[in-house]
């Protein structure tokens, strides 16, 4: 019996990581135990949860991206590979775009454009529930038979799954119907399929009556009490429109729709727009009964300081018994000196003022209303913050790929180590600024200009950040991609979260949920 309960209470990293990479990994923890680099790497604070008999912790892996699209509409031949690489298999994804729209005076003042979120939402959705490899014929099978987000496809006899998966779709949230399908079909495919989210997940101490859940619309949508709420309201069209396209297992009368239900690893689960801000989160289809308290917290910094060009887009959920916040944001922009403090200005007001509806009235049981009263946060976005140096200083630095002199003079730095993300931890930075970058081009915006207004000093403008205790970062690397003049970002995070002890979960993510060696992030040597 003893034996079972040790069993229980085993940290399952090596589960995640494989036994080989998990035990590299905390030997390079123990050796780098004494230096300040590779203090948010331990798993020291893997015990910060207050686990109780009734749970036991599980690790998670967390893909979080960023990218400034600097006002460009995607169309359906953009590779997002650079962003969302085929090769990850993470149970959460946490995908933050900004400038999604251009931020002119109509896009802020007048109406808000969905087009271009919409258009995103449905590569995103291609991009992780693209077909299986084409050694996995049974995977291959099933996704000839369906009918789901990405394809529609004959499944007569004659037709081997290989081809079938050819065949045109006539779902909204294929691309190659962008043109055909209004915003609000594609918001209503992307709602979670097969699937309901509750609005509150917590352990009941007494049987309850079986209760049926409306799937919430996760632009934000919803007004039913027993729907995730938001801070944004919706007309009575929309909302019924979200009550007649969503379906419980139970409603799926065709074996087709069963399958397609089974065939979609990751469901979206949040989903928000605020002028050119556009955060969304996606989870293993698994994962979805066991998200709860999913809610919006918006603050704009734009315009006379509350317009929404400028600001944050704050989610809240619960994964099992632990809190998660992420944070997409979008600071003051500038590098002249002291627009640093506008930024600073920026973070001080979001944390003051993001505030969460509380949905769960259950005693024993604290729902988090601000940002950091949740158990693990990351923020990611556009940051703005600068290297203060000048252009000419940084040139050099950035052709010699001499990250760490650069780093020495990034703004943010100076402020996770005395200033307003005090508190904060990022991972080394090993790659060259992700900003300005002329249009399609690998040069920086200077290089083939003469004036000195169009030019700007290479920065790391978009990081992601975490904060609290359970989470340990496995990489940090930009992309590639020349769709703006901002590379996007991207990071993999193992986290820690309390499961109750009668939730039995699938842990494998796919077949390469084992992560690489080289994919780890090693402090280096101070000897």
């Amino acid at each position: 019996m003893d034996q079972k309960h040790n069993r229980k209470k085993k940290f399952l990293l090596p589960r995640v990581l494989g036994a080989k990479d998990a035990n590299a990994l905390s030997r390079h923890i123990i050796e780098s135990s004494n230096s300040t680099e590779s203090r948010s790497l331990k798993f020291s604070g893997f015990s910060s949860p207050a686990t109780t008999s009734s749970t036991h912790t599980e690790a998670f892996r967390v893909f979080a991206a960023t990218w400034n699209v600097a006002g460009k509409t995607p169309d359906r031949g953009l590779n997002l590979n650079d962003f969302l690489p085929s090769d990850d298999y993470s149970d959460i994804y946490v995908l933050g775009f900004q400038e999604v729209v251009p931020l002119n005076a109509g896009n802020v003042l007048v109406i808000e454009d969905n087009e271009p979120a919409s258009r995103w939402l449905a590569l995103i959705n291609q991009a992780l529930n693209r077909p299986s490899p084409p050694s996995d014929v049974y995977a291959i099978s099933e996704a000839a038979a369906s009918f789901s987000f990405c394809r529609s496809v004959d499944t007569t006899a004659s037709a081997s799954p290989a081809s079938a998966l050819q065949t045109p779709s006539s779902s909204p949230l294929d691309p190659s119907r962008f043109h055909k399908s209004s915003n609000r079909e594609i918001r209503r495919a992307a709602i979670t399929r097969g699937r309901r989210l509750k609005t509150c997940t917590c352990p009941s101490e007494r049987p309850r009556s079986r209760r049926s859940y409306r799937a919430p619309c996760l632009m934000g949508c919803g007004k039913n009490a027993d729907a995730v709420e938001s801070d944004t309201t919706t007309s009575d069209e929309e909302d019924d429109e979200v009550r007649t396209s969503s379906f419980a297992v139970s409603d799926v009368k065709s074996p087709a729709a069963a399958v397609a239900s089974r065939r979609e690893r990751y469901c979206l689960v949040a989903c928000k727009q605020m002028v050119g801000l556009f955060a969304t989160v996606w989870v293993r289809r698994e994962l979805v009964p066991h998200v709860g308290h999913v809610r919006f917290s918006c603050v704009g910094r734009g315009i006379m300081g509350y317009l929404g060009n400028k600001g944050c887009i704050s989610v809240s959920m619960s994964l099992h018994q632990t809190s998660l916040c992420f944070v997409c944001s979008h600071l003051a922009s500038g590098e002249k000196e002291g627009d640093e403090l506008r930024r600073n200005s920026d973070v001080v007001e979001i944390l003051k003022n993001t505030q969460f509806r509380r949905l769960c009235k259950r005693s024993g049981r604290r729902i988090p209303e601000r940002i950091l009263d949740h158990d693990r946060v990351i923020w990611l976005g556009d940051l703005n913050y600068r290297i203060a140096l000048s252009y000419s200083e940084a040139k050099k630095l950035v052709e010699a790929n001499d990250w760490g002199t650069l780093f020495e003079k990034d703004q943010l730095k100076t402020e996770r180590e005395s200033g307003v993300f005090r508190g904060w931890n990022e991972g080394k930075i090993f790659f060259a600024p992700t900003y300005k970058y002329s249009w399609n081009s690998d040069n920086y915006a200077g290089e083939d200009v003469t004036s000195k207004k169009k030019r700007r000093t290479p920065a790391w403008c978009d990081r992601i950040l975490w904060y609290g205790e359970g989470i340990v970062q496995l990489s940090y690397v930009r992309g590639e991609s020349k769709f703006s003049d901002h590379r996007p970002v991207c990071s993999v995070f193992i986290v820690e979260v309390a499961v109750p002890d009668n939730k039995l979960i699938k842990f494998a993510s796919g077949p390469n949920m084992k992560v690489g060696v080289e994919e780890l992030l090693f402090a280096p040597s101070s000897g």
